[in-house]
């Protein structure tokens, strides 16, 4: 990691667009560091849909990023980053530690993220979702807009 930018990818997409696969080739390619709040969820046997949890293990993951940002390392966050103010907020943050950050934003048409859905659920060990909870992620999504991605830095590959 000698004379290497820290850097920090923020992953953005529904469930299904592909993020943890984005995510785990990045963290090869990168020799980076991947943080997945559903992954850290289910380790610790607690419900990926719950709420609360989700805040406690999200903010545990973002201090723990900031550390290792902090040393030097190349961060992915797989968070799915929904709403602006929180991809405002990482951006900001690491950018104040003279962090590069990009957003990958991996758009899905509803219909292949319902296929992928689909076959996922049939995953061992799989976190079952619904067409229908889909589309009420989908209602609360904030896509970003090209004025926004500019904002960020250009992915590395």
């Amino acid at each position: 990691m000698i004379n290497r930018r820290p850097r920090l990818v923020l992953l953005c997409g529904l469930p299904g667009a592909g993020k943890t696969t984005v995510a785990k080739k990045l963290e090869r390619e990168l020799s980076a560091v991947r943080l997945c709040p559903d992954e850290w969820l289910m380790c610790l046997g607690l419900d990926v849909f719950d709420s609360e949890a989700r805040e406690r293990v999200e903010r545990c993951l973002w201090q723990h990023a900031q550390a290792l940002l902090a040393s030097g390392a190349v961060v992915i966050l797989e968070n799915g980053f929904w709403e602006r103010a929180e991809r405002d907020e990482k951006r900001l943050m690491a950018r104040s530690m003279g962090t590069a950050v990009e957003l990958r934003y991996l758009r899905v048409p509803l219909e292949e993220l319902e296929r992928r859905i689909a076959l996922r659920n049939h995953a061992p060990g799989a976190v079952v979702m619904t067409a229908e909870l889909l589309r009420n992620c989908q209602g609360q999504f904030e896509e970003p807009t090209q004025a926004e991605i500019d904002l960020f830095d250009a992915p590395l590959l």
